[in-house]
């Protein structure tokens, strides 16, 4: 129950906070933004890396890689009440062990969901942010025993805190899930927060996420390093750092240590949010 209220204390700073340092992009900017933006887009990262764990002897089954595929389709522009839009989205993330004889996927991770999108503004009508109410499933695509899925209503929030800082924080009610996996929660708890950071702008950035599971010292720390090799290109160089549990659906308990590394085709459906002319 702490973590539920965690999450909803700091989606409340985050957005007042974010208001202090709010863009000057006004409301008619930003329709026509959203009006401007394509059908189908990169929803999240999508990459392939391959690395090893830090906690195991090194091996073929220790050593391994993993990608992922994500995209968005908007279904509306601003047409639904509260100046709300309509999007899809789907992620599929795969864990492959390319080491091993005859390189067998480990697991397969699906991610299809339906949400409404609004612009959140000050009182001088100027952005403060993106929110996001989201319903999403998750599961492996399996059976029986080996079965791992949920379901969760999402509330999400993303501001600027200057040119260089942009925090997102979500929330999420889970459900459906205890007949496939009752400790999930355990170990994914009530939210996230990622925090990206650009050391060089337009050339190198940190993105941060920190998940607190509600027992014990279960969560996840995932560091990432992004290098963008083209100024005029998504593509970029990443080396990532994941500690803690819940990677894959299938062994949700177990704490990974895996530092890989490969590229990404970086999403940018946020970057409108960092276009900060009088930001400090």
């Amino acid at each position: 129950m702490r973590n539920k209220y965690g999450v909803i204390l700091i989606l409340v700073f985050i957005f007042c906070y974010g208001e202090v340092f709010s863009q000057r992009l006004s409301r008619e900017k930003i329709n026509d933004t959203i009006e401007n933006m394509p059908t189908f887009s990169i929803h999240k990262d999508n990459y392939f890396i391959t690395g090893i764990s830090t906690n195991k002897d090194l091996n073929s089954k220790s050593a391994d890689a993993k990608y992922q595929i994500s995209f968005k389709a908007l279904i509306t522009r601003n047409t639904l009440p509260l100046d709300t839009y309509l999007f899809l989205t789907y992620t599929q993330k795969a864990f492959w062990n390319i080491y091993e004889f005859s390189s067998p996927f480990r697991e397969l991770n699906f991610n299809p969901g339906v949400g409404l999108g609004k612009p959140v503004y000050n009182k001088n009508d100027d952005l403060a942010g993106m929110a996001y109410l989201q319903l999403e499933h998750e599961s492996n695509g399996r059976d029986s025993i080996y079965s791992r899925s949920w379901n969760s209503l999402s509330l999400s929030y993303h501001t600027a805190i200057n040119k260089n800082l942009l925090i997102s924080v979500k929330g999420w009610l889970p459900f459906k899930y205890k007949k496939d996996n009752p400790e999930l929660i355990d170990y994914v708890g009530y939210g996230k927060i990622s925090l990206t950071y650009n050391l060089i702008p337009e050339k190198l950035l940190v993105d941060l996420m920190l998940r607190k599971g509600i027992k014990n010292w279960n969560g996840t720390v995932r560091t990432r390093f992004l290098y963008k090799p083209f100024n005029s290109s998504n593509f970029q160089v990443m080396l990532e750092w994941y500690k803690g549990n819940a990677e894959s659906l299938i062994n949700f308990e177990e704490n990974r240590s895996m530092i890989r590394a490969g590229f990404v085709l970086k999403s940018d459906e946020l970057n409108f949010l960092k276009s900060l002319p009088d930001a400090i």
